[in-house]
């Protein structure tokens, strides 16, 4: 088994904890996080349908994942859950969706992943946790890293129509949010 790119069995599932009720019809806060082309991105300004998908951190082939990593519910499966997003990215864009990946690393250690792992998409550094703290998105604790809890998000014009939280299985996100759209776009 790929430790990355595999999900192991048994994996502990995240319990809804309302922790994300708030976030329908929110608006997205107008702050400018840093993307993996090295360029700055205000989310709120972003016209049409656009996926974000938060994720905890992805691990890397040259370091150890935090410790008890796989026992920490729905902490594990970024890797996984960033190839479906890629491989099922044609069809969101057909569906007229953007998509950006989301997490607290910074856009240098996002870049690797990008590359390894062939994103047609750019990844999101809230390493400050400005976004998270503005939307009140759950945080968790890991090896001294605050880390965003998995969940995606789906706005229109700036304005979140819909969320998946807790996200688990996390390689069936993209599935999730292509039935979504298929049944709630306009």
């Amino acid at each position: 088994m790929n430790l990355l790119t595999e999900l192991p069995e048994n994996l502990p599932v995240p319990e809804d904890d309302g922790a994300c009720d708030h976030l329908p019809t929110l608006k997205l806060p107008a702050l400018s996080l840093p993307v993996t082309n090295g360029k700055l991105i205000n989310l709120s300004t972003h016209s049409g349908w656009l996926v974000i998908y938060c994720y905890p951190m992805t691990g890397r082939p040259d370091r150890a994942l935090p410790p008890d990593w796989d026992i920490i519910p729905g902490a594990r499966g970024c890797t996984p859950q960033a190839c479906a997003f890629r491989d099922h990215y044609q069809e969101l864009t057909e569906l007229g969706a953007g998509v950006y990946g989301l997490s607290t690393q910074t856009s240098d250690y996002q870049l690797e992943a990008k590359q390894r792992l062939h994103l047609p998409f750019e990844l999101l550094s809230d390493y400050q946790l400005e976004f998270a703290h503005a939307l009140k998105l759950p945080l968790f604790e890991a090896d001294n890293m605050t880390l965003i809890k998995r969940l995606t998000l789906i706005t229109f014009n700036g304005t979140i129509k819909k969320m998946f939280y807790p996200v688990f299985p996390p390689d069936s996100n993209a599935t999730q949010v292509i039935e979504w759209l298929q049944e709630n776009k306009k």
